[in-house]
Parts: C-alpha cells; sequence; structure tokens
C-alpha cells in the first residue's frame, strides 16, 4: 500500500456494492467495509494509498470473559491477515450501564483488540465508534469513552443528526482522536398538517414551515428519528424537482429541509445534510483541530453517469474539505 498523503482524513464507510468505483479516492484515507468483502475494492483502495478496515462486532454478554475477548480479537487478526486488510473500527452499539461488569470489559476489548492488531499487522488501525453524546444519553451507552478513545487510534463520532464535540474535549479526548460523523441520507417526517406559508419566497412569519405531528409539533426542527424514517441522499434529490418548496434552509440549525405531498395527498418535510451544511461542519473540523471527517454511507450518493448526478456526487465530495 502507497504511504498516505492526505491534507484531511477521510473516514468512509460502504455497506456493498460497486459505487466505490466512483469514490473520490484523492480524499479517502479508510474505507470500512460493512457489507460483503470485496477483494476487488481492497486492492483498488490499497493502489489509491487508503485503507481498508473489518467491522468489528460481537454483543456486549460475550465480553465480560477474556477468554471470550481474546478469541474474538484472534479471529478477526486472522480474518484481517487473509483479507489483507489494514484493521479494524468496532462497532458496538449496545446497552451498557456505567460501571458495569459490561462497561469495563468494553474498554479492556477495545485496548486488547489495538494491541494485538498494533502487534500482529504493523501499521494496522483499531477504531471504535462512539454515540453523539459522550453524556449517557437515555441512560443506554454510558462507555469508558476517556478510557476506549486513549487504547484506540481514534473514535468516529456517529454525529449524524447532531453532536457535542465540546462534550468529548472537556472529558479530556484529544480533538486528535475525534473524526465526525456526517450524513449522507435525511429523515422524512410525515405531517398531519403542513402550515399554509408554503411556496412564498420573501420572508414569511414565524408559523411557517410548521410539520403537525400526531402527539407533538416541531416547528422548523425535525423531532425525533422515531418519527421519521431514512431517506438517501440520492432519492432526496430526485425529489428536489417535484417538492413543493424547493430546497429551504434553516439559519438556527445550520441545515437544509424540503416538503412535498405525496399521491395521497398528505404533505411530508424532510430534513438532511446538503453540500453547505455539511461544508459548514468541515469548517469546524478544521477550526477545532479535530482528526478528520467521514460519513454514513458513501453508498448514499448517486454515482450514474448523468450530468445532474455527476455534479451533485462531486460538490458533497467536495465539500468535505474544509475551506
Amino acid at each position: 500500500m502507497k504511504s498516505l498523503n492526505r491534507a484531511v482524513f477521510v473516514f468512509v464507510f460502504d455497506v456493498g456494492g460497486k459505487t466505490w468505483k466512483f469514490y473520490d479516492w484523492s480524499q479517502i484515507t479508510t474505507v470500512a467495509i460493512f457489507g460483503q468483502y470485496d477483494s476487488e475494492l481492497m486492492c483498488y483502495a490499497h493502489s489509491k494509498g487508503s485503507r481498508v478496515v473489518l467491522k468489528g462486532d460481537i454483543s456486549e454478554k460475550e465480553i465480560i470473559l477474556p477468554a471470550r475477548r481474546a478469541a474474538w480479537i484472534k479471529q478477526k487478526i486472522e480474518t484481517a491477515k487473509n483479507q489483507h486488510m489494514d484493521g479494524i473500527n468496532i462497532d458496538i452499539e449496545q446497552r451498557v450501564k456505567r460501571k458495569s461488569p459490561e462497561y469495563y470489559a468494553l474498554t479492556a476489548l477495545v485496548k486488547e483488540t489495538t494491541e494485538a492488531f498494533h502487534k500482529e499487522i504493523p501499521g494496522s488501525q483499531v477504531t471504535f465508534d462512539v454515540s453523539w453524546s459522550p453524556e449517557c444519553i437515555n441512560h443506554d451507552r454510558c462507555y469508558n469513552y476517556t478510557g476506549i478513545a486513549d487504547s484506540c487510534d481514534f473514535v468516529f463520532v456517529m454525529s449524524y443528526d447532531e453532536g457535542r464535540y465540546e462534550s468529548y474535549i472537556r472529558m479530556g479526548i484529544s480533538p486528535k482522536k475525534l473524526v465526525m460523523g456526517v450524513p449522507w441520507y435525511g429523515y422524512d417526517y410525515t405531517c398531519l398538517d403542513l402550515s399554509k406559508c408554503i411556496g412564498i419566497t420573501e420572508v414569511v412569519s414565524l408559523q411557517a414551515h410548521v410539520c403537525s405531528f400526531a402527539k407533538l409539533v416541531t416547528q422548523r426542527l425535525p423531532c425525533s428519528k422515531a418519527s421519521g424514517h431514512q431517506v438517501s441522499y440520492k432519492i432526496i434529490m430526485n425529489w428536489e424537482k417535484n417538492s413543493l418548496s424547493g430546497v429551504l434552509w434553516d439559519k438556527e440549525q445550520k441545515a437544509p429541509y424540503l416538503e412535498y405531498k405525496d399521491s395521497n395527498g398528505t404533505f411530508h418535510q424532510v430534513w438532511f445534510d446538503d453540500p453547505r451544511s455539511i461544508s459548514l461542519k468541515a469548517a469546524y473540523v478544521k477550526e477545532h483541530g479535530l482528526r478528520g471527517i467521514g460519513m454514513w454511507h458513501a453508498n448514499c450518493l448517486d454515482y450514474s453517469r448523468g450530468s445532474v448526478a455527476q455534479e451533485q456526487t462531486k460538490v458533497m465530495w467536495e465539500a468535505l474539505k474544509p475551506k
């Protein structure tokens, strides 16, 4: 593999297929394979000077026993060697209570995995995916974030909907250990009602573009993932030309959204990231000295050969470069 020489660290998740042939390889430093192993992708990435890493997932109940951890690590190293991979991205998105046996075992797993990979595969990279906030949101993922960050090469912050990097830094985690995650998808919310100011081009009142839900009303702000479903960026861009609103911009959230009516006459509001909002996040990465940026997931763009699709895809990749 050629030596890495990128101005910005860009971490890419790939979920399968052959769209990787059209990625902007001039930027990519690491590809995490979350689909089936593809030797052609591995070889191509190496030819471009990019690392390719495994996905590492194991039940938190399995890691309490040291012997189980050791067996899992051994198996992952063997797989990495056989497939000529450059490390592992540990993705364990499970509930762990603070100070529980799983809490300590998870930290031990990351430390032991990193030490073993670095020893068995010199120059390898071990990373860990963490939540958008380290503050034990919903008493869900109460991990030892500082211990995990200290034990691996860096952590990937899954800040697809929002992120609290200052919270991680205040905990004592170096910005150089943090990679910002951005979404290449959006959320489609079904509205019981949508305010009547749709289509007005001049400044509208604060009541414009309010999507009303059955049990809550959100004003110019997507509520929760439970009330919407994920839609890839390429689909959202196809909706733009037939939308009621075109792409709108929320100054407070610094995010785009659009509105449309489906074939049943139901209103929808779609919130997503586009080159404008991602550029702001890339600027934050540079300003605060974070290690880099990455997306879930690179397959979400339209890699067809149409001129419009090509331009949309090009500017999304370019948005990852901080100005």
